[in-house]
């Protein structure tokens, strides 16, 4: 249904520049590649079958929907490149993506000057739609909302004395990890803060990390970023005999944690 209304929208923005076309295509744009490939591979399948279903029940006012695979890695700069190239050398008609927050914002710009829906099934910083971009949507919960009701959980449920804050230093990351630190403060609980750091995407080895968590005495550990990086820096939280519960956001939903 998202779908649809997305396609109805993007027809009607782009001036009937699919309706001289035999198909309306559509972008579908994230991580096809790289660490959070995961995520990419989702947007895929899932704009795949709704595509498939539309298709079958005859497309819309006949025409079949084509879907145009856009790789942005969750790089900023390759997320403006693929935004170009659905719009002029794909001609989408509307687009679902991007990903990473730091990907959709500067993709999203492109979007709007050309005038195309876009709308993101992942990306969660508030800044996404609060530019007032009349093109750009979004159809998920927004790290304002994540971050302060982890917060309430971490004081109000796990009691937790001690909190260590990390975050992936980017824009989805670190947003939503200092949406829950914004809650704390309003629940008077920012005093228990006792360690607030970065690490960067990509790295697999966060030991040196992890001994600095280990010595603040967390009992709690909150995590903004994605499962390529929550995975290992849980494993090795373990590996050391860190028994603090390790919270984080949608970012780390994924079965890929496991792996």
């Amino acid at each position: 249904g998202l779908l649809s209304v997305a396609l109805a929208a993007g027809l009607s923005l782009s001036g009937g520049l699919a309706s001289a076309a035999e198909t309306i295509k559509i972008g579908v744009a994230g991580p096809m590649t790289g660490g959070n490939a995961a995520f990419g591979e989702q947007f895929w399948r899932g704009a795949s079958q709704a595509a498939d279903d539309i298709n079958a029940a005859g497309g819309i006012d006949g025409k079949k929907i084509e879907l145009v695979k856009g790789d942005d890695a969750c790089e900023p700069k390759q997320a403006v490149a693929v935004a170009n190239r659905l719009i002029d050398q794909d001609k989408v008609a509307a687009v679902i993506g991007h990903f990473c927050s730091s990907s959709t914002i500067p993709a999203s710009e492109v979007y709007a000057d050309a005038n195309i829906v876009v709308i993101t099934p992942g990306s969660t910083n508030p800044k996404v739609t609060e530019r007032n971009l009349p093109t750009v949507f979004r159809m998920c919960g927004r790290d304002d909302q994540q971050g302060p009701l982890a917060a309430d959980f971490i004081v109000k449920e796990l009691k937790a004395k001690k909190i260590a804050v990390i975050h992936d230093k980017d824009t989805y990351g670190q947003g939503i990890a200092d949406a829950m630190r914004t809650r704390l403060k309003e629940l008077k609980a920012d005093n228990r803060v006792v360690l607030y750091e970065g690490l960067t995407r990509g790295e697999k080895d966060f030991n040196a990390l992890v001994t600095k968590i280990k010595a603040s005495g967390a009992d709690a550990v909150y995590f903004g970023g994605l499962y390529n990086e929550a995975g290992p820096l849980l494993r090795q939280l373990r590996e050391q005999g860190v028994k603090a519960a390790f919270l984080s956001g949608d970012g780390s939903l994924d079965p890929a944690i496991v792996t």
